[in-house]
């Protein structure tokens, strides 16, 4: 493709080589490094291209061989402006819309976000905003590491960020935290660890120098376990115990005792632990038989338009006295290649009226609504790490309504958190006699 772009740019011929010894010419040319292709036969000699250079030294040749070569086409950017020389508006619009490729290129055009599920495109658009990053800015004053930072400073969910530059194009690519933590807040005065703990009354050993927030993991809802591991805190159940939703399943406060193991202090976590158990969950989805379905009547306006950043240029309109509507936008900007954005953008505005009609669902036909939400309702579950060992959900279907109905036997993580109860250690002073000889 390359070396087809350099022969249209330095411009060739088609010629047709006949007379006396043809091939001898061609032997001629291979010997003075005349280079051809495209060679075929004719009726009458060989068809060929060559390069005008390469054309201009074939007097001698021709002479010497006898030959007769007939000129057939002319082709490339040297004829092209040959046959259009005097045509002076097209070659300055030519160069006008080559200056504005050229201008259009210093600016970013577009910013484009992947992996963001949890913050919409919308939202991290506007939190760039803020920081000065937007569309119709210079390329030169895109900070990439300084975006990465800015992001990853704003989201704490947000675990890693990568910003380039593809053409007119930011492209901003995001992981977000599959798990959610609770952020890290320093102990208080009240609760930090004191230097020098005699004589005092009241006050909570806390041996842990970490700045973490105590925390216990509680049940978050009512299961028998099944699974626990524990990576900090102390366990408060085991393997196939019942527990309630609330009850206390790793505790983030350790006692500290002494050689007569009395309780001297306490050393406080913040408590880690796996936890799944086996759950119950009642589901419950109602649909109603009679519904209004919409039947449109072929009555449409359309509104072609045509937006230059915040300038926008349209062609009728789409107000309407419909009874009922529904307005459908396409939009598509314009670029060159694949990441070449251009701040141009057309599209179409669509008005279709339509009437409602009232339906009414078959048997069959609730039956299949209702178990493809339940199956979607399993799917997002399972989304989420929850295992269905079982379910007993069934349709049951009423005159003017069906529901689904049942109960999930579950396997998932029930573990909460939940502030630790601080605990003080009541210190008892002895009063030591000294004993004197009467």
């Amino acid at each position: 493709m390359i070396r087809s772009f350099v022969r249209w740019l330095r411009g060739y011929v088609r010629l047709c080589v006949a007379g006396y010894s043809p091939e001898r010419f061609l032997n001629m040319c291979c010997f003075h490094q005349l280079f051809i292709w495209g060679l075929e036969p004719t009726g009458k000699g060989y068809g060929m291209y060559m390069s005008v250079r390469d054309f201009r030294k074939l007097k001698p040749l021709v002479r010497k061989t006898h030959t007769k070569v007939t000129l057939e086409g002319r082709y490339g950017f040297p004829f092209f402006l040959a046959r259009y020389r005097k045509r002076k508006l097209f070659f300055a619009g030519l160069f006008l819309c080559a200056a504005l490729v050229w201008g259009y290129s210093l600016f970013i055009w577009d910013i484009h976000f992947e992996g963001n599920e949890r913050y919409p495109d919308t939202t991290l658009a506007e939190f760039l905003k803020s920081e000065g990053i937007a569309p119709a800015m210079l390329r030169s004053r895109v900070d990439c590491p300084g975006i990465v930072k800015a992001i990853r400073k704003e989201y704490n969910d947000i675990v890693w960020v990568s910003a380039s530059i593809d053409g007119s194009r930011l492209k901003i690519q995001v992981k977000e935290n599959e798990d959610t933590f609770p952020e890290e807040e320093t102990l208080t005065g009240e609760e930090a660890p004191s230097g020098d703990d005699s004589g005092q009354k009241g006050t909570p050993a806390v041996s842990d120098s970490r700045e973490e927030r105590p925390v216990d993991l509680v049940a978050s809802a009512d299961g028998v376990i099944t699974e626990i591991v524990t990576r900090s805190g102390v366990p408060q159940v085991h393997v196939g115990d019942a527990v309630k939703k609330g009850d206390i399943l790793v505790l983030g406060r350790v006692e500290v005792v002494n050689d007569s193991q009395e309780v001297i202090g306490y050393q406080y976590h913040s408590s880690d632990a796996d936890i799944f158990a086996d759950t119950q969950m009642e589901y419950t989805d109602t649909l109603d038989l009679a519904y209004q379905e919409k039947v449109y009547d072929g009555k449409k306006k359309y509104q072609p338009f045509l937006r230059l950043a915040d300038w926008t240029v349209s062609v009728g309109s789409v107000r309407n006295k419909y009874e009922h509507s529904e307005r459908v936008t396409e939009e598509t900007q314009v670029r060159l290649g694949e990441n070449f954005y251009l701040p141009f953008s057309y599209g179409m505005k669509c008005v279709k009226s339509y009437s409602l009609v009232e339906r009414k669902y078959t048997e069959e036909e609730a039956r299949q609504l209702l178990s493809l939400d339940f199956k979607r309702f399993c799917e997002d579950l399972e989304e989420k790490g929850v295992q269905i060992r079982e379910n007993d959900v069934k349709i049951h279907l009423y005159e003017n309504s069906a529901t689904a109905s049942g109960t999930l036997f579950l396997n998932e993580r029930i573990t909460e958190e939940s502030d630790t109860e601080i605990l003080t250690v009541e210190r008892k002073e002895t009063d030591e006699s000294v004993g004197t000889d009467d």
